[in-house]
C-alpha cells in the first residue's frame, strides 16, 4: 500500500496522532469497543452507500429493502427497465440519478468480471480496491471506505458528516480539510486494528454530543485533548470544567 509521509506534509501531524490512544480509551469507556460483523454483503454495501446520497439512513434503508423486495437479484435490477428501479428506490430521492447509477454499476461488474459479485476485492491490495471501487459512476473516497470496512473488515477509515466535524474540532484534522482528503489522514492517525471501532464511536460522539448544531463540551470526556474547547471556547467556559 502506498502510504504518505504526513509530518512533511502537516507541520504538527505527531501532536495530531498522538490524540489517538488517549481518546480512543476515552470514547472507549463511554460507548464500548464495537466489534466487527457483517453489516451487508459487500455488493449490497455497495448499493446501500449508493442509495444513501443525500438522504437520511432511515430512507436509505427502506429504499434498499424496497429494490430487493422488487427484484429477486441483482441481474433482475441490472437488466430491468429505468423506470421500474427509479420507482422501487424513490423513497431515497435522486431516484432519476441513483437509479441509472445503480444499473450502470451492475453492468460493469458483471461484464468485468463475469459474475454479479465484487468478493475479487477480498485480497486485493487495499489502494488497488479502492481505486476500482471510485472508477464506479457515483462511488467515492468515503463509499469505498464503508464497502472496504464494513462489507470486507478491512483497514479502511471512512470519513462521514460526523467523522469530518468531530475530527476538526478535536484537531485530528487540520481545519478545513475536505472529507476525500480526509480519509487517509485518519487511516495514518489510527491503527488498522482499530479503524472500525474507532470510526463507530467517533459517529456516536458525533451524534449525542459533539453535535453539528452545538458542541456540548460541559458534557463531553474528550476536552483535555480536544484543539476547539482549548482554543476557541470562551475562557470562563474553561473555569468552570
Amino acid at each position: 500500500m502506498t502510504t504518505t509521509n504526513y509530518n512533511l506534509i502537516i507541520p504538527d501531524f505527531e501532536r495530531r496522532k498522538a490524540k489517538y490512544a488517549p481518546i480512543a480509551k476515552a470514547l472507549g469507556a463511554v460507548y464500548g469497543y464495537p466489534s466487527w460483523r457483517q453489516w451487508l454483503p459487500p455488493l449490497d454495501e455497495l448499493i446501500s452507500c449508493i442509495l444513501s446520497q443525500s438522504t437520511t439512513d432511515t430512507n436509505r434503508d427502506r429504499a434498499f429493502d424496497a429494490l430487493k423486495t422488487r427484484f429477486k437479484t441483482y441481474e433482475e435490477v441490472r437488466d430491468a427497465v429505468p423506470e421500474a428501479v427509479i420507482d422501487a428506490i424513490k423513497v431515497a430521492g435522486l431516484g432519476n440519478q441513483k437509479g441509472p447509477r445503480i444499473q450502470e454499476v451492475l453492468h460493469r461488474i458483471s461484464e468485468e468480471r463475469g459474475e454479479m459479485s465484487i468478493e475479487f476485492l477480498r485480497d486485493m491490495p487495499m489502494d488497488e480496491a479502492k481505486a476500482w471501487l471510485v472508477s464506479l459512476n457515483g462511488v467515492g473516497p468515503k463509499t469505498a471506505a464503508i464497502v472496504m470496512c464494513f462489507g470486507f473488515n478491512r483497514p479502511a477509515f471512512p470519513v462521514d458528516t460526523h467523522v469530518h466535524r468531530v475530527g476538526q474540532r478535536i484537531g485530528f484534522l487540520p481545519e478545513g480539510i475536505s472529507a476525500d482528503k480526509a480519509h487517509p489522514l485518519m487511516e495514518a492517525i489510527v491503527p488498522p486494528e482499530d479503524h472500525l471501532t474507532f470510526h463507530l464511536n467517533l459517529i456516536r460522539h458525533g451524534r449525542e454530543t459533539c453535535t453539528a448544531r452545538v458542541a456540548h463540551c460541559e458534557r463531553c470526556p474528550l476536552t483535555e485533548w480536544c484543539d476547539y474547547y482549548n482554543s476557541f471556547r470562551p475562557q470562563s467556559n474553561k473555569k468552570k470544567k
